[in-house]
């Protein structure tokens, strides 16, 4: 008989908690129910128009049609690097700190390849996008998953995270090889100022550590909060990377355009494993990009208001509806508790019996981990009147719990 080939790195994967979800949310769609769905991060508005233009325009050229550079055409590149000395003052080399990548997530995951050894470890923050954690595994290494702490307007308690920190490094064995920083934060929306930069590179130096830093959703910031490049800091190519993508800020998620920067020898290996990998995007889409970054950034700020009303609406109609929920200041999500009296289901069971009853999708927050399974994360990818819908659905659902109790 012919004995079964197990794949190792496969099975150390765990199962997709968001796919259970997903298929409840398309049975009940085939079935002809309404589903208000903010279960995704996926942005529902269109790509700026002058990016539109800029893609077709350069998608007639017949010279474009043929293989592009892994790395990413020198002109984005550029682009790439005259967008951080706009937006922070901060001056990169675009032939050896730069990286344009299909997505954050793709270049993430190939960094992480490219500079994993088998059992080398990485300290992960949990909550975390399931990514940040699962692309050591993918490449071999190990994960030591870390809890951090926050408060009701979701800053990250500074003494805490770092004396979380400091354990995880003394218990670890072999020593961590890398930490990893997503802020703001997703799932939780959790913000940093510039100082915790400082406190985390003078660990880094100290430790032997790199760090690899997401900043996914810089742009999406609201009340006066502006999101910090862990480069404002002196010293910190020395040890770090950071990574960025235009789906956000430019709705082009489907676009797949983003980048990494930063420490000249981590970059290096990424632009390496990517020339044996792929041919980079398609140049059309990367000319494009170009003009996104290069180009007037009014649409960045409309967007960001788009979000920002939205989850002023969303805050004030789950609250009328009996869920109350803190204020973020940052993302495309809102970090929801569970209600107290239901915050014995768990996530999951809490996520369902929303879906089932409620008619409203949202995304569980165990399925970021353990440390998120008083949560659920909801995207704010749904109008003001779909928004306010949902509220009215969670409010008869509340009461049906409630009327039960009695």
């Amino acid at each position: 008989m012919f004995q079964e080939i197990q794949f190792n790195a496969i099975n150390r994967l765990p199962n997709y908690v968001f796919a259970e979800i997903n298929e409840i949310k398309m049975k009940a769609r085939h079935a002809g129910e309404d589903i208000i769905d903010f279960s995704m991060g996926n942005p529902d508005g269109p790509t700026p128009h002058h990016i539109v233009e800029k893609l077709v325009e350069a998608a007639q050229k017949p010279k474009n049609y043929g293989y592009s550079v892994s790395k990413g055409i020198f002109k984005l590149r550029l682009a790439i690097t005259d967008w951080y000395e706009r937006r922070y003052g901060v001056i990169l080399d675009p032939e050896k700190e730069a990286v344009a990548t299909m997505g954050s997530k793709e270049g993430y995951v190939h960094l992480v390849q490219a500079i994993t050894n088998p059992g080398d470890v990485a300290i992960v923050p949990e909550p975390a996008y399931p990514i940040h954690t699962h692309a050591f595994i993918i490449a071999g290494g190990n994960v030591v998953k870390m809890p951090f702490f926050y408060n009701e307007k979701y800053e990250l308690d500074y003494d805490k995270f770092f004396e979380s920190l400091k354990n995880s490094i003394e218990e670890s064995m072999p020593k961590p090889k890398f930490v990893v920083v997503n802020f703001p934060h997703n799932p939780t929306t959790v913000t940093v100022k510039k100082d915790f930069y400082e406190k985390l590179i003078e660990l880094a130096k100290k430790e032997r550590f790199y760090i690899l830093s997401d900043i996914a959703y810089a742009d999406l910031t609201y009340d006066g909060y502006k999101t910090p490049s862990i480069f404002e800091v002196e010293g910190a190519k020395d040890v770090a990377v950071e990574s960025f993508t235009l789906s956000k800020s430019y709705n082009m998620a489907g676009w797949r355009v983003g980048f990494i920067v930063g420490n000249p020898k981590l970059i290096g290996a990424l632009q390496k494993i990517k020339s044996w990998f792929d041919y980079g995007m398609f140049t059309p889409i990367q000319v494009a990009a170009t003009v996104a970054l290069n180009g007037p950034q009014d649409c960045v700020k409309e967007i960001t208001q788009i979000y920002k009303g939205r989850r002023d609406v969303l805050l004030k109609s789950f609250a009328n509806a009996g869920w109350n929920i803190q204020k973020p200041s940052a993302t495309m999500f809102v970090w929801a508790r569970i209600p107290e009296s239901l915050r014995h289901l768990g996530s999951m069971e809490f996520t369902k019996q929303l879906l089932n009853e409620a008619k409203v999708a949202v995304s569980p927050g165990i399925g970021f981990g353990e440390h998120g399974d008083e949560y659920v994360r909801i995207a704010l990818i749904e109008n003001h009147n779909r928004i306010r819908q949902a509220a009215r659905n969670i409010k008869q659902y509340l009461r049906s719990k409630e009327d039960k109790k009695c």
